[in-house]
């Protein structure tokens, strides 16, 4: 009978989700970068991206398995913003939940997803939940593959400026961690914990809870 219902569970989805054990992290995230996405620290990771079966769009909208260093700028067109167009219509018809915004900012897609959306709020990990919406942006990450992908925490207005940004990054890490066990490939990975840095509402009572949160912006990989 136990056999039974674990095997229902299993199928149902109705088990709670638990992280790898911290001790094993970094078995998850090797190769991911540990800074900020910018144009230089992604054409410095586009070789062990591209060497790890990364992929890139090109001007007439395939996708390439060789490096290109053009001119950013010429590669800036109607065929990336295609791209991205399409991951933000997929992912904001995927995830229409409380606590969970997709927008597009040029050509990148940043899903923002408050804290209370999916984390416990008994215990410092993912809720059934918030696994349901990784797991739901986990197979557009690896529908649209030829993405670089930065994932960011953020707490609110702390005192303790250390502890913040130690609780940013872990839920950062949560998430890459939760990533990487979907196949997303760590060589896209760029993972960064801001402390109470860019607060996206006043620091009152509700403001707060909007203020912890992770960010993971899509960037095209060129």
């Amino acid at each position: 009978m136990k056999k039974i219902i674990l095997i229902a569970c299993l199928l149902s989805g109705c088990l709670q989700y638990q992280s790898p054990d911290r001790s094993d992290w970094n078995k998850y995230l090797y190769g991911a970068s540990f800074t900020d996405m910018t144009e230089t620290t992604k054409t410095a990771k586009l070789p062990v991206y591209m060497g790890n079966g990364g992929k890139v769009i090109t001007q007439t909208g395939e996708l390439s398995n060789q490096i290109q260093y053009g001119d950013k700028n010429e590669l800036d067109n109607a065929v990336l913003v295609n791209y991205m167009s399409n991951l933000e219509y997929d992912l904001y018809n995927a995830l229409r939940k409380p606590g969970i915004s997709v927008q597009r900012a040029g050509t990148d897609v940043v899903v923002i997803l408050v804290r209370d959306a999916i984390m416990r709020t008994d215990y410092p990990d993912l809720s059934h939940d918030g696994e349901e919406t990784l797991r739901t942006i986990s197979k557009m990450l690896n529908k649209y593959n030829a993405t670089f992908i930065e994932i960011a925490g953020y707490t609110d207005s702390m005192r303790d400026s250390t502890a913040a940004y130690a609780l940013s990054l872990d839920m950062a890490e949560r998430v890459a961690v939760y990533f990487s066990g979907r196949n997303i490939s760590t060589s896209r990975m760029f993972i960064i914990g801001r402390g109470s840095a860019r607060p996206i509402a006043a620091q009152d009572e509700v403001g707060r809870l909007m203020n912890r949160r992770v960010e993971i912006r899509i960037n095209p990989a060129r």
